[in-house]
Order: structure tokens, then sequence, then C-alpha cells
């Protein structure tokens, strides 16, 4: 036989002799375990969650999360109250505790009284001394005076041309003062139509308000009689400057005056004032052309620039009117009822 018939033959005869494969098992599903054909392995456990992350530390809350509404920021403690110097005390910004008496301590000499001088420390003793018996002087008990010349004027208008003065001076304290107060008017070469001049006591009764008293003296070529004065002058609420007065006169004739003015600022130097004035009569007095009731009335606005604060060039217009009766006699000696002009003045104070 040949080579390649003994190689197959070979081949052949090992096919014969090894085994046949075995078919694989199936595998065990739940509807076999179920009929006990098989069983089913052990579930393996599930793998534990991982571990939550760990929380983000609180950031400290700052002014500007607090104002955010993001945190609320912890109450400081309150500081410690200073302690209390004699020189706070005398301020009454604390009390000084109190200690304990000795016998006989309530007929020792009082302590000397505190006073406050820091500025000694710096400047010494002797360059303040002045200075502060300056303030003292000038504050409580120190004295004033002003000049106030609120009208010094001419009008121009109808029945000719004519010169208004209106003028006020304080002498005194606080709370008590000499007013002196003058008023009148007169034609330019021409005789004076009338004038006044006050002398009243002034006290303060508020802040913003004194009552005054004193004698009236008037001046003209009429009759110029003598009045006493009982009124108030003060400075009104929404800054109304107001004054008023009753007058009765030596001949037993009473009279009435109420004015007031207000500034109204346009600038810090210029500023418009207007004014009213009405005055009443509580009976006739014929020898001076004044009926009853209601005698006459006033009214202006003047335009003022405040060169100073003490000095003021202005122009404007005033109206005068006579009223009622007084109306009534003015016509029947042939005056002017009204009287409507041009003004221009100066006001200054000192």
């Amino acid at each position: 036989m040949s080579l390649l018939a003994l190689l197959l033959l070979a081949a052949q005869h090992q096919q014969h002799e090894m085994p046949a494969p075995e078919p694989a098992a199936p595998a065990c599903s739940p509807e076999h375990a179920a009929m006990g054909h098989c069983t089913l392995p052990e579930p393996k456990a599930p793998p534990a969650p991982p571990p939550p992350p760990a929380a983000p530390p609180v950031p400290s809350c700052t002014p500007e999360h607090a104002a955010m509404g993001h945190c609320t920021m912890p109450v400081p403690a309150p500081p410690p109250p200073p302690a209390c110097t004699a020189e706070h005390a005398a301020m009454g910004h604390c009390t000084l505790p109190e200690t304990p008496t000795t016998p006989g301590a309530g007929n020792a000499p009082p302590p000397p009284a505190p006073r406050v001088g820091a500025a000694d420390a710096i400047f010494g003793a002797d360059a303040m001394a002045a200075a502060r018996a300056q303030l003292y002087a000038e504050h409580g008990g120190g004295t004033i005076s002003q000049v106030m010349v609120d009208m010094a004027e001419a009008r121009i208008g109808k029945g000719g041309d004519s010169y208004v003065w209106d003028a006020e001076a304080r002498f005194g304290g606080d709370i008590d003062k000499l007013a002196i107060k003058s008023e009148g008017e007169g034609d330019f070469g021409g005789r004076l139509e009338d004038a006044e001049i006050q002398a009243l006591w002034s006290h303060a009764v508020g802040p913003y308000f004194d009552v005054q008293a004193g004698v009236r003296q008037d001046f003209g070529p009429g009759p110029s009689p003598t009045h006493a004065v009982l009124g108030f002058e003060g400075l009104a609420p929404y800054w109304f400057d107001v004054e008023g007065a009753l007058f009765l006169s030596d001949k037993g004739d009473v009279s009435a005056r109420l004015e007031g003015s207000y500034d109204q600022r346009i600038t810090q130097r210029l500023i418009l004032q207007p004014m009213a004035e009405v005055e009443a009569a509580f009976q006739d007095v014929a020898e001076r052309g004044i009926g009853g009731g209601f005698s006459s009335i006033e009214l202006g606005v003047r335009l003022r620039y405040e060169i100073d604060r003490e000095l003021a060039p202005y122009v404007g217009v005033a109206w005068e009117r006579k009223l009622g009766k007084t109306a009534r006699l003015a016509r029947a000696t042939g005056d002017d009822v009204s009287r409507p002009a041009f003004v221009a003045g100066i006001r200054f104070w000192f």
C-alpha cells in the first residue's frame, strides 16, 4: 500500500475511537425551576449605593449677603457703658455713683463745681479765660441792639410824588427789650402829611412772638394826639411777619392796625416781598378825617436785591385806598381816595 493510503486508514480509525460530545445542558429558566427541573442560582446582592457627597461648608454671613437677604448677621453684644466722669455728669450725659457718706459730711463745704475746660490743656487757662468770658456774655444774659429801616422810599404816582419811611430799633436782652418804631409820609417840596413814633416795652412770650406796650405820639399839620399802645409782633407759621396793635388816644378814641408781609426768596439775594396793612377806627374822629369802621387799606409788592444782608435796594408798586366813612370825608374835602404809585427805595439795618 502506498503511504497516502496508510494515512487515510489511520485517520478513519481514529475518528471511530473518539466519543461523541455530550450536548450542553440547557440554561435553567424560572419556568423550569418552578417545575423542579433545575435550580436557579442564588441571586447576588446589589451593590451598595455610593455615599452622598458631603455638604459644602456654610459660608460666614457678610454684610453684603445680609443686605441681599441670604443670611442674618448675628447681633453684636452692646459695648460696655463708658465710665461716668465729672465732666459728663455736669453735661447731663450720665450720673455719678453715690459715694458713702461719713459722719459730719453734711457740714463739710461743697466740692467745686465741675466745668469743661478741655481747651485749657491745648491753649492754656489764661488764653481761654477771655474767650470763655465772651462766650458767657453772648449766650444767656447778653444784650442786643438792632436798627432796621424797612422802608425808605420815594413814591411816584397819582396826586404828586411823596416819600415814605418805616423803621424800628430794638435794645435789650432775649426776653425784655425796648422797641422804638417810627413811620410817616410827606410830599416832596410840601408838607409832612402824618408821622408817628412809638416807645414800647417788648416782652417775649415764646420763641417767635413778643407782646408790646407803651406810648405813641403823632405829628402832622392837624391834631397830634398821644396814644397808649398794646400790641404784638412776631413770626407766624409759614414765615409770615405779622404785627398788630390797639391805640387809645388821650381824647378817648380807639383805633387798631394790623399788617403783615412775607419774604419769597427767588434766589439767595433776590427777594419778592408782598405786604398788606389795614386800619380801623371804633368811632368817628372828624378833626382827623377818620370815620368809624375800616378806614384804610394799603397793598404793595417790592422786589429787592441784597447787595449784603444789611443793604438792599428795591423797586415795586404800592396802592393806598380809603374805605367807608373815611373815603366819604376825603371826597368832601377834595382829597384822593385811591393812590396807586410806583416805588423805589432802600432797605438797610445795622
